[in-house]
């Protein structure tokens, strides 16, 4: 990825316009729901249409996550403070997941010794990108060095078992439950409920869902997944999944039917991290969580959220502004 399209929302009250809330709409193309090419107009009716009577009940998931933070951000003086916290006091911290991104072999496994370095206890491989054969021989290589009481590995499928038969899948899966892993994120592609379904009943291996919840905004819904489903856990990206309220339904939803969850980023620029991190720290989370450190654009925005290790945390004192050449539109 070279660059990424993103739209920065900031909101304001005419009586004190100098104190402005930021959110981020994070539109990713090729994954988000509401991805066209008229995308800006869409924003722009969608925001219209709040102004009007602020609902947001039929937008976009991303439109919904930057319109939340913005306001929730205004709320708190528009001082970066989303959700408050021991985090944002800059006493917490948030222990979060190594993300191994695809590559051969040799490059994959100079990824994983650089993170345990680093001081991860927790991995997240990207795994379809090369044969399952290396990729297996690759997850050995790890356990022979780590062992599982060191190393928590979770693996990403993003759906690229779905060129094989379910049989084939639940024999991989089977063999790959063999290192002591975690768990895997969508093996199967999003729709494909019925062998997803069979998978989280036969297979050694936990099964998680993420691509599966993007676009679910109604509770009704949410319910009918996890019961058609029933995976071991599933993953949650705000800028996906309809915002932080919606994906407090999710949660709400899991946690009835004892399902598992942990908290995601989504490739948003640094202020998009900014407000997922400190919603993550409200909920009080004791697992790793999937949250990006903002290290990945050369150009992103400078944020509050630093890391050390594998931990998270945020600098109170650390000021940071908007680029210079954002272009504006006004609603």
């Amino acid at each position: 990825m070279n660059d990424k399209e993103t739209f920065i929302l900031q909101v304001w009250d005419d009586e004190n316009p100098s104190i402005k809330g930021t959110g981020e709409i994070a539109l990713f193309r090729g994954l988000s729901e509401e991805d066209s090419e008229n995308f800006d107009k869409i924003i722009e009716t969608s925001l219209q249409s709040f102004l009007k009577d602020e609902k947001t009940a039929d937008f976009p998931s991303s439109v919904i996550f930057g319109l939340e933070s913005a306001i929730a951000s205004l709320n708190n003086g528009g001082r970066w403070i989303v959700f408050p916290s021991d985090f944002t006091n800059g006493t917490g911290t948030i222990v979060i997941n190594g993300l191994i991104w695809m590559g051969d072999h040799a490059k994959m496994l100079e990824r994983i010794e650089r993170k345990i370095s680093e001081g991860f206890t927790c991995l997240k491989l990207k795994i379809g990108g090369i044969s399952f054969a290396e990729e297996l021989s690759l997850i050995g290589e790890i356990r022979k060095r780590w062992s599982g009481k060191d190393l928590t590995i979770r693996l990403d499928a993003n759906g690229s078992f779905s060129r094989y038969t379910f049989e084939e899948t639940l024999s991989m899966l089977n063999l790959i439950a063999r290192y002591d892993i975690h768990s895997i994120e969508q093996p199967f592609a999003k729709g494909e409920r019925k062998k997803t379904r069979r998978l989280c009943e036969e297979s050694i291996l936990p099964i998680a869902l993420d691509e599966e919840l993007i676009g679910v905004n109604d509770n009704e819904s949410k319910q009918q997944i996890l019961d058609e489903i029933q995976p071991q856990y599933i993953i949650l990206k705000p800028s996906l999944c309809g915002g932080f309220n919606h994906a407090d339904e999710w949660i709400a939803v899991a946690r009835e039917r004892n399902v598992g969850w942990w908290i995601t980023s989504a490739l948003e620029s640094a202020i998009g991290l900014n407000a997922i991190t400190q919603w993550t720290a409200t909920k009080n989370v004791e697992i790793p969580q999937g949250l990006g450190t903002g290290e990945l654009y050369k150009n992103d925005f400078h944020s509050p959220i630093a890391r050390h290790g594998e931990r998270l945390f945020f600098v109170p004192e650390k000021h940071w502004e908007l680029h210079d050449n954002l272009n504006w539109i006004y609603v």
